[in-house]
């Protein structure tokens, strides 16, 4: 993919959002989400609800989903009355609501139990001793129902005024079937009606119960009890950006990928509740542990060449974040804190920060994601986000909770975690998400040369069980000390889940992802193919994971690993050698055009999960190098601890030699065999042991 091909998808992304954005604006509707229930309150799926537009007297009928909620878009302004009904259920009362345009109206729909002798007249369940109390109180309505039939016709008689309207005795069970609020107040017991219960501060006497001119007090006799005076539930004390939001349906058309449960998918959190939630702020809060042994045993416990494993033989806090999202009135931010080795293993890697002043590692060292944007009722949605966020290239997430593995394969680690710039996310359907970015380079706090990096990400998942995503980046400079360098990127990848049994007590799920990147950087004497001796710099790499799932989504093994060949190892990680960092580089392994880093790797990797927030993992993996690369029994670490120059060779005595050169190295350390070497194998095996907590 060259740039002048890159520029032209970016201008047909960006001519879309431009159409999409009329095509809504030129007529705009509401929605309405609602949620079913059973007399228990609890939901009620495959219910049938009809939604009629009440000026139009037009209907519109759509079933809920298993969770017993459903979601409609595309109502035009006006009120809608609706109408539950469910098989083994008495219909609900109707509903009436007011839909406005660009607004999402909730409401519940109570469905009652089946009255067998009058099946779909009541909505309510009686005890014993309601349907008692009722029987006894019908008894006394009829006695005064007569007795006052027969004073009128006394009245008549003498000559009074006739009452012409008299209205048939109305029997309270019938009463009650026409509007379960009816139901009387009887002391000691509770009613049931939909989702509610009702008790004597809150349920009204019936109005066939008393009289409109009231004749027992006028013949002395015992009055009828007044209707109690409704009370009405006081208002939350919070204020309303700190008050939980409606609940969300789960059979959702409008909001993206909101459609389905893609909690299975790898680089994705499987939470599916949110502990605490508010309309204003959710937060977030990540813990990350583990134990490592690394077979080739480095005295100095360094672990080479991963963006996820540091240290061996030692208990150590991958990351501790806090943090969370912020959304109110279209407005939207997110702010993750980073701490633990995360917090300096991450920035390391990043050479921008050597381009001027101000130390943007230390700005940004405790900080993954931040940054603030706004929301655009356009299509499905239009976000415009600046500052810091996560990429997800290479297909696994920067962080661990939401991966299949542990230690993902080569193509994962050495591709970008985190872009600095803006991005846009369009969506102009709820299973497309087009996000074009503009960011200072790849993986960098700071843009390195001459010009920004341009990138994007197209993002289908047309069903439940297939996801597709391809990223690509280009333009971008990213070389230091390299003015004229450009560099190119694609990153595709599928997930595929090919068995699904979620209540299944042996394999309830299976499902696998397949990547594959290519890239080359060009220009100020690289290119992209030919021989090594023309300074040939290029990636080729590709992953392949399985995953199998048991016992309801409890445990899960995972199978996979990968493969990578990087000329001139621009993304090859550098081994932390003497400290030595993507700014400094290493004389112990030198990075330029023609050299080649080819490796492989496999892991299997087997999680135990509790609860939706937690997941106890071990994890076993082989990694091979064509070329010395992962650290042996001798470490990375000179003598005596880091000597502060990592770009220079260094003395057996642990000092710095002051020089690049091997043969003026050993005239400054005291002749031959006197410059200390870090002890590089081809080859490295572990066993990893942690818990990740995600709230």
């Amino acid at each position: 993919m060259n740039k002048h091909s890159f520029f032209l998808w970016i201008a047909l992304a960006s001519a879309g959002m431009a159409l999409g954005a009329d095509a809504t604006f030129a007529g705009t509707a509401g929605a309405l989400r609602g949620i079913t229930r059973d007399p228990d309150g609890q939901p009620l799926a495959q219910a049938q609800v009809t939604i009629r537009n009440v000026a139009e007297k037009s209907d519109l009928t759509v079933v809920s989903g298993n969770d017993g909620v459903f979601l409609v878009g595309g109502l035009k302004a006006g009120q809608y009355q609706l109408t539950a009904k469910a098989q083994g259920f008495a219909t609900a009362s109707p509903t009436i609501v007011e839909v406005t345009d660009q607004q999402t109206v909730s409401v519940t729909l109570p469905l009652g139990k089946m009255n067998p002798a009058n099946p779909g007249a009541s909505e309510t369940e009686m005890s014993p001793a309601v349907a008692k109390a009722l029987a006894a109180m019908q008894k006394r309505i009829d006695e005064l129902e007569a007795e006052l039939k027969s004073r009128h016709s006394e009245v008549a008689a003498a000559g009074g005024p006739a009452n012409a309207a008299e209205q048939p005795p109305r029997t309270l069970l019938a009463t009650v079937a026409k509007d379960p609020s009816a139901i009387p107040i009887v002391p000691g017991t509770l009613v049931r009606r939909g989702d509610e219960t009702l008790t004597a501060s809150n349920t009204a006497v019936p109005q066939s119960a008393q009289s409109p001119t009231d004749p027992a007090q006028q013949a002395g006799r015992a009055p009828v009890a007044a209707p109690p005076t409704p009370v009405t539930p006081p208002k939350s004390a919070l204020p309303e950006a700190l008050q939980d939001p409606e609940p969300t349906p789960g059979v959702d058309n409008v909001t993206p990928f909101a459609y389905g449960d893609f909690t299975w998918l790898n680089g994705t959190p499987r939470n599916k509740d949110t502990v605490l939630d508010t309309k204003f702020f959710t937060p977030e809060i990540r813990f990350d542990t583990h134990f490592m042994t690394d077979f080739n045993q480095p005295v100095d416990h360094t672990i080479v060449g991963a963006t996820e494993s540091f240290r061996s033989g030692e208990v150590q806090v991958e990351q501790a974040s806090v943090g969370g999202d912020f959304h109110w009135q279209n407005v939207r931010g997110r702010i993750l804190f980073m701490q633990g080795l995360f917090a300096t293993t991450t920035p390391r890697n990043d050479a921008s920060a050597g381009v001027g002043q101000w130390d943007l590692r230390d700005a940004y060292k405790y900080v993954s994601e931040a940054y603030g944007g706004y929301h655009f009722n356009v299509n499905h949605g239009l976000n415009v986000d600046a500052g810091i966020f996560v990429s997800y290239i290479g297909l696994f997430s920067y962080y661990n909770f939401d991966n299949w593995t542990y230690q993902p394969s080569y193509v994962s680690s050495n591709t970008p975690w985190f872009f600095n710039g803006v991005r846009v996310q369009w969506f102009p359907t709820n299973k497309l998400k087009i996000e074009p970015w503009f960011i200072n380079g790849w993986q960098s706090y700071a843009r390195y040369n001459g010009h920004q990096g341009l990138g994007g990400q197209l993002l289908w998942m047309p069903k439940e069980w297939f996801k597709l995503v391809a990223n690509q980046y280009g333009y971008g400079q990213d070389n230091l000390g390299l003015p004229h360098t450009e560099r190119i990127h694609t990153d595709d990848s599928i997930e595929v889940r090919y068995f699904n049994k979620p209540e299944s007590t042996g394999l309830s799920k299976m499902a696998f992802s397949l990547t594959a990147d290519a890239g080359c950087q060009y220009g100020g004497g690289i290119q992209c193919t030919g021989a090594p001796s023309k300074n040939k710099s290029s990636f080729v790499g590709w992953m392949l994971y399985d995953r199998l799932w048991f016992h309801k989504d409890l445990y899960a093994i995972t199978f996979g690993g990968g493969e990578m060949s990087n000329w001139g190892r621009y993304l090859t990680l550098l081994p932390p050698i003497d400290g030595a960092d993507a700014i400094s580089g290493s004389v112990y392994f030198p990075e330029g055009p023609g050299m080649r880093a080819h490796m492989w790797d496999s892991t299997v990797t087997f999680q135990w999960m509790p609860r939706q927030y937690i997941t106890w993992w071990i994890e076993t993996g082989y990694r091979h190098s064509d070329i010395p690369y992962f650290a042996g029994r001798g470490g990375v670490t000179p003598p005596g601890g880091n000597n502060g120059a990592p770009q220079y060779y260094t003395c057996m005595s642990g000092a710095s030699s002051g020089t690049a050169t091997l043969s003026a190295a050993q005239t400054a350390c005291g002749g031959p065999g006197s410059v200390w070497f870090p002890d590089l194998r081809r080859s490295e095996a572990k066993v990893s042991i942690g818990v990740m907590v995600k709230f």
